[in-house]
């Protein structure tokens, strides 16, 4: 029978009765064909928890002389069929001491040794001794020693992927092989328009396992190229290219619109894994996306107990992060409340802090579940979980307390102690821009004439540094910063550089507003200096101006 016949049928046939009668219908098959026959009965019959019915396959008249055949004629075999059916024996569990594996391990790895194998032939007998044998196989090293004598440039992108994938598991010390990999990366680059959804995902991923930070034009065109594949790739492979994508730093406008016009339409059949992936690489981007983070709230509203614990988090913390409210927030936080109450002790303590802790930045506060939080029990468990209770852990738990106390006046749980406090707050999101804080600072000097009017970077007795801070008196005229009598109002201007935003956006991050929100509560008159109202102000005069509509709106002129 033809070859290309067969594999058509055989690939149409979806149980092992069904091939063994196939197969028994054939007067003659080539070696070619029953390794393939082989494949196609460990697709069928092989599932996660092994294999499904081991008789009905082990105990096959026609297996048996599949098997009886590869044994004892294993010399005679073209290296497809040999190294085809070893990989279709393992993945069928057969002993790998028995003499049929025996025979077809030594036949190959006698070719190995005379040099006899194409690149495709090494791959699938590398993954056949990883199987067996571990990453610690001898033979290993020999493999990828002839891959590297190839000629890369007449490798086919099927090729390339193949042995990637082996380096990735293979190669320990990144140094040992970089030579192969630049080489490899090179000619990748020249063929990155031919690569499908699977190739480009699988060679992202080991471009991040092999840690290839030096190869930036490679992945900048696999990430392009990614974006055309991102309706057809599997949850897997868009998890592997939205990891490489942060591993990266990479970030491509058309890939952000792409996955808003994919997930809306998708949301309800993607995977949960795939769904907090999108989102966890939203919040560390900063990307605002509303599409996204709207379908992401009706997913999570409509079927929140196929989430594990740790995706719930990954999917709910972007909301507080970039702080915003889905137009279904209020089922939304419903939701998670009650997912909180029936799942409370299966988050992992960290997790629950930040999922609590992001929560507050949108102004929903978990009420309920604070004197939990704030218990000696639950700080003792976040005390002995990696990263126990450093600067970032204390920083939220002291947000979370200090949100209690201002916002929350009704509640009357248990309050966190002090030596659990920081006495400053430490926001990773929000760095001051110090080249806007100098312009802001030169506006002053030109408006208030004197150094002493105002002073930056101010520690307050709040746990947050007010970036600027000017004293008035009870008639609204400015006082020395270093006065502390006769204060009656105070100003805080935030000066809010590009980082204190979502990425192309005007929205504040969720860290910067809880802080003006309480900066407001203890009595600060809080005005807000965004990078895009000042950017345009070109001299000190205009900068002045701007300051004084903004900080004294009411007044023409400043006496003192």
């Amino acid at each position: 029978m033809d070859e290309q016949l067969f594999f058509k049928k055989l690939n149409s046939l979806c149980t092992s009765k069904e091939i063994f009668d196939f197969l028994s219908s054939l007067e003659v098959m080539s070696d070619t064909m029953a390794s393939g026959a082989l494949q196609r009965i460990s697709e069928v019959e092989v599932d996660d928890n092994g294999l499904k019915n081991p008789e009905g396959v082990l105990e096959n008249e026609v297996f048996r002389a599949l098997c009886f055949q590869f044994e004892f004629e294993s010399s005679k075999l073209s290296n497809t069929g040999l190294l085809n059916a070893l990989q279709a024996l393992i993945k069928l569990r057969i002993d790998p001491q028995s003499t049929l594996m025996a025979s077809l391990l030594s036949e190959g790895e006698e070719r190995l040794g005379k040099g006899q194998l194409t690149v495709k032939n090494l791959c699938a007998l590398g993954e056949s001794l990883l199987e067996l044998e571990g990453p610690s196989c001898a033979a290993l090293e020999q493999i990828v020693n002839h891959v590297q004598e190839k000629d890369i440039e007449k490798w086919s992108p099927q090729e390339m992927v193949m042995v990637y994938k082996l380096l990735q598991v293979t190669v320990r010390e990144g140094e040992q092989y970089q030579d192969l990999l630049n080489r490899m990366n090179s000619v990748t680059l020249t063929i990155v328009s031919q690569l499908s959804p699977k190739f480009t995902s699988i060679i992202l991923n080991s471009l991040v396992v092999l840690h290839q930070t030096q190869a930036v034009p490679l992945v900048t065109a696999l990430c392009k190229h990614s974006v055309k594949h991102i309706p057809y790739f599997t949850g897997g492979e868009l998890v592997n290219v939205l990891e490489a994508f942060l591993y990266f730093g990479h970030r491509e406008q058309i890939f952000t619109e792409a996955l808003e016009t994919h997930v809306p339409k998708s949301i309800f059949t993607m995977h949960p894994q795939t769904v907090s992936k999108v989102m966890q690489y939203c919040c560390r981007k900063m990307i605002l996306s509303k599409p996204i983070f709207d379908a992401v709230a009706e997913d999570f509203i409509s079927d929140s107990d196929r989430f594990t614990t740790d995706e719930i988090a990954e999917c709910i913390i972007p909301f507080g992060t970039l702080n915003y409210l889905p137009p279904s927030a209020s089922s939304l936080f419903r939701k998670l409340e009650t997912v909180l109450h029936t799942r409370f002790s299966h988050f992992q303590p960290h997790t629950l802090l930040n999922l609590l802790h992001s929560c507050v930045l949108i102004q929903r506060y978990p009420v309920n579940f604070l004197p939990k939080i704030f218990s000696p029990y639950f700080l003792q468990q976040l005390q002995a979980q990696p990263p126990g209770l450093d600067r970032i852990v204390t920083s939220r738990l002291t947000q979370l307390f200090l949100t209690a106390t201002l916002e929350c006046p009704f509640y009357e749980g248990p309050k966190l102690l002090p030596k659990y406090q920081v006495k400053a707050f430490l926001m990773p999101h929000s760095s001051l821009d110090v080249h806007l804080l100098k312009r802001v600072k030169t506006g002053l000097l030109y408006l208030l004439k004197k150094r002493i009017y105002f002073a930056s970077e101010v520690s307050t007795p709040y746990y947050y540094t007010v970036d600027i801070e000017i004293k008035l008196d009870e008639k609204g005229f400015v006082l020395p910063a270093a006065q502390c009598e006769e204060v009656h109002r105070r100003i805080a201007l935030c000066v809010d550089g590009q980082n204190r935003f979502c990425i192309n956006s005007h929205n504040l991050l969720g860290g910067e507003a809880i802080k003006q929100r309480h900066l407001q509560l203890l009595g600060y008159e809080v005005v807000q200096i965004p990078f895009f109202e000042i950017e345009c102000l070109q001299n000190c005069g205009r900068m002045a101006e701007y300051l004084h509509k903004k900080i004294f709106p009411h007044t023409y002129g400043l006496s003192r």
